[in-house]
């Protein structure tokens, strides 16, 4: 091919691109697409629902031992055994330390011998203040000699009762040795381990023992929900022992309040400081579930007074630095922020004491996608769509 042949061709092909070139820039300086905004964001809403509601207040406590002791040695010795594993559940009476017996039982042997003596003695002098008395009736012996034996019985008898005594002490420390559990409980780690020496100069901490079934659960209550309660159940903070007041527990990580207990103590007096009265509630806990320092709720009726209330789905509920809220959808399908006051939790649901009247939309799926002043795409809330949703703000 020639080379005149050829540069034709190029110069053709560059015409066609330059061409083209040409109708994209004409193009470009056409009219845009209009832009389209995407649709409001579709949330599932629901109405409130009113039912009757049994009224409660709800407090934050926290676990204590019933009973707590701290187990010492009482008598000097070398620790000879420990009978417990550190944390074992005890049983009471179950043998926990044993000091070294042998010296103890050793005293106990000669406490009882010098009872046996005391009584000979005893007995002697019986006999002969009889046998000096019969010879002083009989102007045959001295009164001094009879005197004397009289003397010698009485000495006798209080010899006697010393050494009864000094039997009894030497028992108690023979049974110090033993140091067994108090009550049914929980064992703490072991402080002495076998060998050492203990009891020598002070009592010496061998172990702490706790009784956690059943448990105390200690709250405070503020002096307005106080005053409320005495109105409404007639009764003093003086009755509280003799009406068990049911109360319910829930620990940090349990849904609800699956443990159920009573009150059974009340405070003395309010705190000036504070304003609040401690209470006591005590609840079974035969599985140790529940440890001894561990915080919970408590729930509490307020004197079995069930109330028409309104409630929303707990994942309605929103806060912020403003408070709680819920939000509504209102004219125009336009999100709005309704500051509410939520009271007591009913299962899956909130009751809110204000803020709403009861014929709102409410969101109750998909608050994250919702803001207040923005248009929203309500959908009603099913079955379906209710157990999918979680309604959480991240």
């Amino acid at each position: 091919m020639s080379k005149r042949h050829t540069a034709g061709a190029d110069f053709r092909t560059k015409g066609v691109m330059l061409l083209l070139a040409g109708l994209l820039l004409l193009a470009g300086c056409g009219e845009r697409p209009a832009f389209t905004p995407p649709p409001p964001p579709k949330v599932t809403v629901g109405r409130p629902v009113r039912q009757p509601v049994t009224e409660y207040l709800e407090f934050t406590g926290n676990a204590q031992a019933m009973n707590t002791v701290q187990l010492r040695a009482r008598v000097a010795g070398y620790l000879k055994q420990v009978y417990f594993k550190d944390g074992d559940l005890v049983k009471k009476g179950q043998l926990l330390f044993l000091i070294e017996p042998d010296a103890y039982q050793a005293r106990l042997a000669e406490a009882e011998a010098e009872i046996l003596r005391q009584k000979a003695a005893l007995e002697h002098a019986r006999t002969e203040v009889k046998r000096f008395q019969r010879l002083v009736d009989q102007k045959a012996g001295a009164q001094a000699d009879l005197d004397n034996w009289r003397f010698q019985l009485a000495s006798a008898q209080a010899a006697l009762k010393a050494a009864q005594a000094k039997r009894d002490m030497a028992k108690l420390d023979l049974e110090y040795t033993r140091i067994t559990a108090p009550f049914d409980g929980r064992i703490d780690r072991r402080l002495k381990d076998p060998g050492n020496l203990v009891g020598a100069g002070d009592n010496t901490l061998l172990a702490e023992i706790m009784q956690i079934d059943p448990i105390y659960f200690y709250f405070t209550i503020n002096e307005a929900d106080l005053l409320r309660l005495m109105a409404e159940s007639k009764r003093s903070p003086l009755e509280t022992g003799k009406v068990k007041v049911p109360l319910f527990l829930g620990l940090a990580n349990e849904k609800g309040f699956p443990h159920q207990g009573h009150l059974d103590y009340a405070g003395t007096g309010v705190n000036p400081t504070t304003g609040t009265l401690q209470l006591r509630g005590i609840f079974p806990n035969p599985d140790g579930k529940i440890v001894p320092g561990m915080f919970g709720r408590i729930r509490g009726s307020v004197a079995g007074k069930t109330t028409e209330q309104l409630l929303v789905p707990k994942t309605a509920l929103g806060y912020d630095q403003l408070g709680y809220y819920v939000l509504v959808v209102g004219e125009n399908n336009i999100v709005q922020r309704r500051a509410v006051k939520p009271g007591t939790e009913v299962g899956d649901r909130q009751v809110i004491e204000s803020g709403l009247h009861g014929d709102e939309l409410i969101i109750t799926d998909g608050l994250i996608k919702a803001f207040p002043g923005r248009p929203v795409t309500p959908v009603a809330e099913t079955a379906g769509n209710k157990e999918q949703g979680t309604g959480k703000r991240e």
